[in-house]
C-alpha cells in the first residue's frame, strides 16, 4: 500500500469515527441524521457568521471541501485574504462536528504531505533534509 492509499484509509477511518455508522441500519440511520442536519443548517434562525483563516492552500481546501459536504456555502468579502473563509453556521455544529472533524483530517493530510515532501527532496536534490543549523552571529565567517 502506498502513501496514499494509507492516507486515503485514514481519512476514511476518521469520517467512519464521525458517522458512527457500522452495519446498513445504522448507515440509514446516519443518512437520515445527516439530512436532518442539513435541513437544520439551511435553517437561518440559529446560523452566526465565523472566520476562519487557514494558514495555507491545503488546509484552506480541506477546509471549503468539508463545508460543501454538509451544504455550508464558504466565501469571503471582498478584499479579504485568501487564507480568510467565512461560514455562517450554527455554533454547535462548529463546536461538535465541522472543527473538530477539520482538524483530525487536516493533521492527517499534512502528515502525509511531510512525509512526501521530504522523501521528494531526498530523492531528488539532496539526501540531507534536516533543518539549518543554528548559530550566533560570532560564528559566522
Amino acid at each position: 500500500m502506498n502513501n496514499e492509499e494509507e492516507l486515503r484509509l485514514k481519512l476514511r477511518k476518521i469520517e467512519a469515527l464521525y458517522e458512527r455508522a457500522g452495519t446498513s441500519g445504522e448507515r440509514n440511520a446516519a443518512g437520515e441524521a445527516i439530512k436532518r442536519l442539513r435541513e437544520k443548517l439551511s435553517s437561518s434562525e440559529f446560523l452566526s457568521e465565523y472566520t476562519f483563516t487557514l494558514g495555507d492552500q491545503w488546509s484552506r481546501k480541506l477546509f471549503v471541501a468539508l463545508c460543501r459536504r454538509y451544504s455550508l456555502r464558504p466565501y469571503r468579502y471582498n478584499r479579504q485574504r485568501h487564507t480568510t473563509v467565512m461560514v455562517r453556521v450554527p455554533k454547535a455544529f462548529v463546536d461538535q462536528v465541522l472543527w473538530p472533524q477539520y482538524l483530525a483530517l487536516n493533521e492527517e493530510l499534512n502528515a502525509y504531505l511531510r512525509k512526501a515532501t521530504e522523501k521528494i527532496i531526498s530523492e531528488e536534490i539532496y539526501n540531507d533534509t534536516t533543518e539549518a543549523e543554528e548559530v550566533s552571529s560570532l560564528q559566522i565567517t
